[in-house]
């Protein structure tokens, strides 16, 4: 069977051989976080339009510098300065990053902009909605060719306490990666919602032969068994 990425992890191998997996965003995070930034712009536009609107016709020429710093380098500017975030994507826990989980540059960071205008035709980002439903990890036009990822950031989780269970000895011989997964789960399992723990403990029914917190339980006491608990 061959194996499946759960949700839109994107998994990339880096030259040492360490596997990263990218939590990417889809287009609904993407888009409030888009919308944040619109209110963010659109307050600077109107609060620098008020006071050079004093200036008369000399404020003219700085109101259009200001539109063009607000609509064009804003995001060019935060993404590459200010490690792949702007105000809306902060606030949303998202990020700009390489498709192979390095920063952002300058140049990619100008280029996923610069393509927005390819994005919103014929109107209301229809082209990127479109090319972001259909790739795996959620990418519009712009990403594609900037070779951009935007993803989730991982927040710091709160220490919890490993669940009071026996350590079980396994039912069936498991291959050291099945083995390192159990043990990876057990590991993680604290980090996650209960309803998440269930979902990924249910794949493992044909080992633990159960379903629900049960199963969770089960597999918590095989990976205790697995590293010698006692």
């Amino acid at each position: 069977m061959p194996t499946v990425m759960l949700d839109t992890y994107r998994e990339v191998v880096t030259p040492e051989g360490v596997a990263l997996h990218l939590p990417a965003a889809g287009p609904v995070p993407r888009a409030l976080a888009w919308a944040l930034d619109l209110a963010i712009r659109l307050v600077l536009v109107v609060a620098g339009g008020t006071v050079l609107a004093l200036l008369g016709r000399s404020g003219a020429g700085l109101y259009a510098v200001l539109l063009f710093t607000v609509f064009w380098l804003y995001p060019i500017v935060f993404e590459a300065a200010w490690n792949g975030c702007t105000p809306g994507k902060r606030l949303l826990g998202l990020r700009v990053i390489a498709g192979n989980g390095a920063p952002v540059g300058w140049l990619a960071a100008f280029t996923r902009n610069l393509l927005r205008v390819v994005d919103v035709l014929p109107f209301g980002y229809a082209c990127g909605l479109i090319a972001s439903l259909a790739d795996p990890w959620g990418r519009r036009l712009g990403d594609m060719v900037a070779g951009t990822l935007v993803v989730h950031v991982e927040r710091a989780h709160v220490a919890s306490v490993t669940p009071d269970v026996a350590p079980l000895n396994s039912p069936l011989p498991l291959l050291p990666h099945e083995q390192a997964a159990l043990i990876a789960f057990a590991e993680r399992a604290p980090q996650l919602a209960p309803a998440r723990q269930v979902e990924l403990a249910e794949f493992a029914e044909p080992l633990v032969g159960a379903r629900g917190a049960l199963a969770v339980s089960r597999l918590h006491g095989i990976a205790l068994g697995l590293v010698g608990r006692r």
